[in-house]
C-alpha cells in the first residue's frame, strides 16, 4: 500500500516509499513507530511471517543488545601524547589505535558507573 505524504496529500509510488525509508528521516520514523508499538504492546508479526508473536520485553532486550553493538562515528580532540601512546600500544598488541582508544573509553565508562 502506498504511503500518503503528510504535507502534500499525494500518494507515493512503492519505489519512492522504499527510497524514503532508506533516508535518515525514514529510519528515524521507523524507529519511532517501532518503539511506540513496543511501548503500547501492539507490535505484531506480519501476515507472511512464520515467526510467532514475540513478547515486547524480549524485543526491548534485543534492541538494547543491538544498541550496544552498533557504532556511530564521532570526532573528538585527543592530546597528541595520548594519541601517540595509543598508537604504541596498538603496535605492540597488533590492533589499530582506534580499537585501543575505544577499549580505553569502555573501561573508563565502566569505572565511572
Amino acid at each position: 500500500m502506498a504511503r500518503k505524504l503528510a504535507d502534500t496529500g499525494k500518494t507515493k509510488s512503492e519505489a519512492a516509499e522504499a527510497g524514503w525509508y532508506t533516508t535518515p528521516e525514514g529510519r528515524r520514523q521507523t524507529r519511532r513507530e517501532f518503539a511506540r508499538a513496543v511501548k503500547e504492546g501492539t507490535l505484531m508479526r506480519s501476515r507472511g511471517s512464520r515467526i510467532s508473536k514475540t513478547d515486547p520485553k524480549v524485543i526491548e532486550k534485543l534492541m538494547e543488545q543491538a544498541k550496544r553493538n552498533a557504532t556511530r562515528p564521532i570526532s573528538i580532540r585527543v592530546p597528541i601524547a595520548d594519541l601517540e601512546r595509543a598508537q604504541r600500544i596498538a603496535a605492540a598488541v597488533g590492533v589499530g589505535y582506534q580499537t585501543v582508544l575505544k577499549e580505553a573509553i569502555r573501561l573508563g565508562l565502566r569505572e565511572r558507573g
